[in-house]
């Protein structure tokens, strides 16, 4: 079995998040965020944010330097880690990155509109970016989180919620069998019915 994914995009800048509230987030329904171990799951979830149909904004993921400041960019590229604990060494940096310095959380590259730079688009490289920055989120769900999904779960499901937030919520496997529904990050009001796919009290 595979884990779960979700992806939180804003449309909506102003309601974007920064890394702390975006680890909150995913540990507040039993996840973090995303670390993506291998080439084939940095392609997996290229595929999550391409169906979005998202204009420009960053995510947020897992990836983060366990040292505020060092003195040498050789260094530096060491000291990241995974805060699921993931011990994988997969990196997909955009050309010249990291930069370190007061720069130590790490975002992926969703830019559609920018014109290339040296290392080709901005899209789907990583960047390591202030933590306080604004940006959109992947959470994942690791196996044996029975609270959160079924063993059986394969489907995108994609929902907009008031026309500002789009989320996806993957796993490989077969179909989403339980039911939830969404709730507005700034409360605890509901804004829309219950569906019968792949949402669990979703804070967003």
């Amino acid at each position: 079995m595979r884990p779960c994914y979700k992806t939180v995009y804003f449309h909506d800048a102003s309601r974007r998040v920064t890394y702390e509230e975006a680890h909150l987030a995913c540990r507040a329904d039993g996840g973090h965020l995303v670390s993506i171990e291998t080439e084939a799951e940095q392609g997996l979830i290229q595929k999550f944010i391409e169906s979005l149909v998202a204009s420009d904004g960053d995510f947020w993921i897992g990836l983060r330097r366990k040292k505020a400041e060092v003195d040498n960019s050789t260094d530096c590229q060491n000291l990241y880690a995974w805060t699921d604990g993931s011990s994988s060494k997969f990196r997909n940096w955009y050309v010249d990155e990291p930069s370190c310095g007061s720069e130590i959380c790490v975002v992926m590259y969703h830019q559609p509109s920018a014109p290339p730079g040296v290392g080709g688009p901005y899209m789907f490289q990583w960047n390591d970016d202030r933590c306080n920055m604004k940006n959109n989120f992947i959470c994942k769900y690791s196996l044996g989180n029975e609270s959160f999904y079924s063993t059986q779960c394969t489907e995108l499901n994609i929902f907009k919620l008031n026309a500002t937030v789009k989320v996806s919520l993957w796993k490989a496997g077969s179909t989403c069998n339980f039911q939830g529904f969404w709730k507005e990050w700034e409360g605890n009001s509901d804004v829309s019915n219950k569906h019968s796919s792949c949402i669990k009290d979703y804070f967003l």
